[in-house]
């Protein structure tokens, strides 16, 4: 079995597929993060998921298996058309983009998308890769905290590398009220994808995390 790469420099993402309990080599991609003119959210973070898989693979020697994933976070008016016409809300650029964020999001519903590519490299010269890309959703809704709550959290620095502006595993915000769909996803990487994945192509020894 080729060794198994994640294509991420995020801490929560090497901790979470480290709970699986399988070995592997961070690689962090060097890929352009910018959306297109037009392009949709959802497009937008399925073609990110690519080509960090697509970029990390090129720079190691077959046979090997890279993991990529990227997250975004889509407010919309509602959940229909969100592929369409959702705003992302990507990291804050400071400390006021964090409180405008998180003031939007305060009391709503918003949704979690996390896509990750499996990019398979053979070791037969002259076979194409195989690349399976898979979207997962969850809609998670925010608490009605205050502002003092936003000020506090803002000034931990938490904010400012995440998307959306929070952490949903933050011990003192708590940000979330509920969600419907995976934790880990929010987190950054869902881990019930990650297992689905692997086991379709066969990967040795996946801990069952729930």
């Amino acid at each position: 079995m080729p060794s198994l790469i994640l294509a991420s420099s995020s801490p929560r993402r090497r901790e979470l597929l480290a709970s699986l309990g399988i070995e592997f080599t961070i690689f962090k991609p060097d890929v352009d993060e910018s959306q297109f003119p037009g392009e949709p959210p959802l497009a937008y973070v399925r073609r990110l998921s690519q080509q960090k898989a697509a970029a990390v693979a090129a720079q190691l020697p077959a046979p090997s298996t890279v993991l990529a994933a990227d997250t975004i976070v889509i407010l919309a008016a509602d959940t229909l058309g969100i592929d369409d016409t959702g705003e992302i809300l990507g990291k804050p650029v400071d400390a006021d983009d964090a409180r405008y964020m998180l003031r939007r999001l305060r009391g709503r519903t918003h949704q979690v998308y996390t896509a990750i590519t499996l990019r398979v490299q053979p070791l037969e010269s002259g076979v194409s890769p195989s690349s399976t890309t898979t979207l997962t959703r969850t809609d998670v809704t925010m608490r009605n905290y205050t502002d003092a709550e936003i000020e506090a959290y803002i000034a931990t620095g938490d904010p400012f590398d995440k998307a959306g502006s929070y952490a949903i595993q933050h011990e003192g915000f708590h940000p979330v009220e509920r969600i419907d769909g995976s934790y880990t996803n929010v987190v950054g990487l869902p881990l019930e994808t990650v297992q689905a994945m692997l086991a379709d192509i066969g990967w040795p020894d996946v801990k069952q995390v729930r």
